[in-house]
């Protein structure tokens, strides 16, 4: 526990308020780099309760808030300075601006009088990141930085949540005021608050069930974000309606329920996308109609009656025009549904779903003992040796996928994803900000030797923060998922998607087991399919930090796989 500064009067400067505010706000971790322009306000945060984080790159530190607040539900923090600290953060707030993820991102800036006139170090990070946030604020009085991180935190956590920027000019910082501190039940905005849920929408709802002879629900991240997982279960059960999910709504239905049709999608599961495709009506719970779902988007869900229900009035007929749409709180929807349950049977429907799902089911063909594993063989391994119970922080690309399509996931928050911005180098920080946030859980980055190398100086961070992340590199030596596109669509004409060393073909490189070393992080290198399970035992059984380089060889592609531009008819099982 650190102390806090000590005044002979009671003003406090401006960076000495920001500390205490945000620790009055309930703030206990910040993922921070430091800056000229930001040096007071780590001054003033080193006195403070709050742990500081050390990222070795400023979108480490802002993907570390974004998996923090993933796994947590609570707003993360992240601060940087001025000019290319805080344009470093900018992949990080897209991403949390994506995938509706609380962060609150506070950075330095030059002073009042500076700005303007291209001064050292200067950014307008207000203007570059105007698009990418729910709300941004420019602290022009020392006054107003208690009231400012108030609302930036209450904006950033409630309705749809999303990220919310706070600069503060280095003079501001520096000033010197006695601060006036709101309480939470003053800082109130009546456009985050969604209305109440209406009895008339709810029999609306009822009625088009009641008339359905094959329903499916379509339900989004927005479950995981309202913690209505158990109300969808209980929906679900009660209805007797199937459940697909998008890739962010991972974990809000158990995959092996009878219900569930596991998730939809590009790489989704075949019966997933035929019965959201071919039902009469759709449940959308949650959810944006995202076009790596919807495909076309004339020929989604043609021929159904679509209720879309959504905390955020503008997603409603924004991609896909709804029959029914309402806007309010899913888990007060699914409240008032569930008092009053409407079970039908479905035989005809449960028959066509359950040939969809015995014929197509996610599959591969697995190599012999002493071949290269192969990457599904890695993600089942692993989860029958966690018993499916760690957290999977995957970077982006066939990785990702194969993890969504082999790891099952069975709780919410358990499959962290960068699934609206889909950006490599995600893995390894946002399993850093997982693992900071819940140091009780089994936290595994299973990223792609293209995506750990965006960010592998984090690795440094797992150290000197004591953070043991687990890392599972299925390694092809190529950006695999841009090169399957090159496979099927460009006649395997790879064009900057090959990693492999210039003068030796055979070789794998970089060596990640001896950088990792290199860090001060033990690993171990797996060639052939029989080690992979002790391999696994080994990193699971050790105490901190651990890399585990599968080197998997390039000939998988990941299947199902609905092409760009087609419709769920045009899916690709082969």
């Amino acid at each position: 526990m650190k102390s806090s500064n000590q005044h002979t009067d009671k003003t406090l400067k401006g960076a000495e308020i920001v500390a205490r505010t945000l620790e009055k706000i309930g703030v206990d971790v910040i993922f921070a780099y430091p800056g000229g322009q930001a040096l007071e306000l780590h001054q003033a945060l080193s006195h403070s309760n709050i742990r500081l984080v050390l990222p070795r790159h400023e979108q480490g530190g802002a993907f570390a808030a974004g998996g923090y607040a993933r796994i947590s539900g609570k707003t993360g923090c992240c601060l940087a300075t001025s000019g290319p600290g805080a344009t470093n953060l900018i992949t990080g707030i897209a991403d949390a601006y994506m995938d509706s993820i609380p962060v609150v991102f506070i950075t330095g800036q030059v002073g009042l009088s500076f700005i303007g006139k291209n001064a050292f170090q200067e950014t307008d990070i207000i203007g570059v990141t105007r698009p990418l946030v729910k709300h941004s604020f420019l602290v022009m009085d020392v006054n107003d930085i208690p009231s400012i991180l108030f609302q930036a935190f209450k904006l950033a956590g409630t309705g749809r949540p999303g990220p919310v920027l706070v600069d503060i000019p280095k003079n501001i910082q520096q000033a010197r005021t006695v601060p006036v501190y709101p309480k939470w039940e003053e800082i109130n905005d009546a456009r985050q608050t969604p209305p109440p849920v209406r009895n008339s929408e709810i029999d609306m709802i009822r009625k088009a069930i009641k008339r359905a002879k094959s329903p499916c629900v379509y339900a989004g991240g927005g479950i995981i974000m309202a913690n209505a997982a158990e109300e969808l279960r209980e929906f679900a059960h009660a209805f007797n309606i199937p459940v697909a999910t998008t890739l962010m709504g991972m974990g809000a239905f158990p995959p092996d329920d009878p219900l569930s049709l596991r998730w939809l999608g590009m790489h989704g599961t075949y019966a997933a996308n035929y019965a959201v495709n071919k039902c009469d009506l759709l449940l959308a719970f949650g959810t944006r109609f995202d076009d790596r779902v919807t495909g076309p988007v004339n020929t989604f869900a043609q021929d159904a009656f679509i209720i879309h229900v959504d905390v955020d009035r503008s997603e409603i007929n924004k991609n896909k025009r709804a029959d029914l749409g309402i806007v309010a709180d899913i888990k007060e929807v699914l409240t008032e549904l569930n008092k009053n349950p409407l079970r039908q049977n479905y035989n005809d429907w449960f028959a066509r779903i359950n040939e969809w799902k015995n014929s197509y089911p996610f599959k591969y063909k697995d190599s012999s003992d002493d071949a290269p594993p192969k990457p599904q063989y890695i993600l089942e391994e692993l989860h029958r040796l966690t018993h499916g119970e760690a957290v999977i922080v995957p970077g982006v690309g066939q990785h990702q996928m194969w993890a969504a399509q082999f790891y099952q996931y069975k709780s919410p928050r358990q499959f962290l994803t960068s699934g609206g911005l889909g950006a490599m180098g995600f893995g390894l920080p946002a399993a850093m900000g997982a693992k900071v946030a819940a140091p009780d859980q089994l936290v595994i980055n299973v990223d792609g030797d293209g995506s750990f190398q965006m960010n592998i100086q984090e690795l440094a961070t797992l150290v000197a923060e004591k953070i043991p992340v687990k890392m599972v590199i299925l390694n092809n030596q190529h950006l695999g998922m841009v090169a399957q596109w090159e496979d099927r669509f460009y006649g395997s004409n790879h064009c900057c998607t090959i990693l492999k060393h210039p003068e030796d073909n055979n070789s794998y490189y970089p060596d990640f087991v001896t950088i990792a070393k290199g860090y001060g992080i033990p690993g171990k290198t797996v060639n052939s399919r029989k080690d992979v399970t002790e391999a696994i035992r080994e990193m699971l059984d050790h105490d901190g930090p651990y890399l585990l380089d599968c080197r998997t060889g390039y000939e998988e592609h990941v299947l199902p796989m609905i092409p760009p531009g087609c419709s769920y008819k045009d899916i690709l099982t082969e």
